[in-house]
């Protein structure tokens, strides 16, 4: 009966060590705190949409640096189309 005990003990000691790794008890805290959720989760919207606006701007003018390089070679095909997409 003495070894079930302390095989019993063995495996509750690594549930809660894995539960105290997990966090799990913060979880429950920001479940049972809704303001906090919600303001958690509108940070972390205005921070994505940041993120993606920067990220668009560098992206766009990256692409429109090389679409200048381009027109500046003077490649007939390629700079006929983009002076064409300019003047729309």
């Amino acid at each position: 009966m003495e070894i079930k005990n302390n095989e019993y003990e063995g495996v509750m000691k690594k549930l809660s060590d894995q539960l105290q790794r997990s966090r799990i008890g913060d979880y429950i805290d920001l479940m049972q705190n809704p303001v906090r959720m919600i303001g958690l989760n509108f940070l972390a919207g205005i921070a994505r949409g940041f993120g993606a606006a920067v990220g668009f701007t560098i992206l766009g003018a990256v692409l429109i640096y090389f679409l200048q390089r381009i027109v500046i070679l003077n490649i007939p095909i390629i700079s006929g189309v983009l002076a064409q997409i300019a003047k729309m």
